[in-house]
């Protein structure tokens, strides 16, 4: 049985007081004009701890600093050749951050955050993020419903597995 090479990474479902997600806009290269608005996170470092990865990932994109151990909220597997860069794929596991609205400025530069393909930041309500018609996708593609439901519901029992 050949392994499959998965990218590992973290991702936080920042909220503020109105229930409106952060979500950084991603300028993706290929295919050409893709643009995708995910929750801040990225790549588990080697010796690096899921909420290390975390604390230092907002910290950088977004300038917001932890102070506690957020609840694992939802967990995403996506094989798919070409949707990390060097992997097969990626695993994402989304951790649910609750705080009053900020301006967001991590302490990455813009060049920095350009390199990560980020090129924008910005709070989103679930009602804009549920009629969102426009040529722009969300990382998860379906946002909307699992952010309606943990809104709805609060933290579940288990993390919930998204699709695509």
């Amino acid at each position: 049985m050949s392994s499959v090479n998965l990218r590992h990474s973290v991702r936080a479902i920042v909220l503020d007081e109105d229930d409106c997600i952060l979500l950084c806009r991603f300028a993706i290269p290929e295919p050409a004009g893709t643009v995708v608005w995910a929750a801040p996170g990225g790549g588990i470092e080697p010796g690096e701890t899921p909420l290390a990865a975390l604390r230092r990932e907002l910290q950088e994109e977004v300038g917001l600093a932890l102070r506690t151990d957020p609840p694992h909220v939802w967990h995403q597997e996506v094989v798919a050749a070409g949707h990390a860069a060097g992997h097969d794929g990626v695993i994402n596991d989304y951790f649910l951050v609750r705080t009053a609205k900020f301006t967001p400025r991590g302490t990455l530069s813009d060049e920095q955050l350009a390199a990560e393909n980020i090129s924008g930041l910005k709070w989103w309500h679930p009602r804009e993020v549920a009629s969102y018609s426009g040529a722009d996708l969300f990382s998860p593609r379906d946002l909307a419903a699992p952010l309606t439901a943990l809104i709805t519901s609060g933290v579940p029992a288990r993390p919930v597995r998204l699709g695509l």
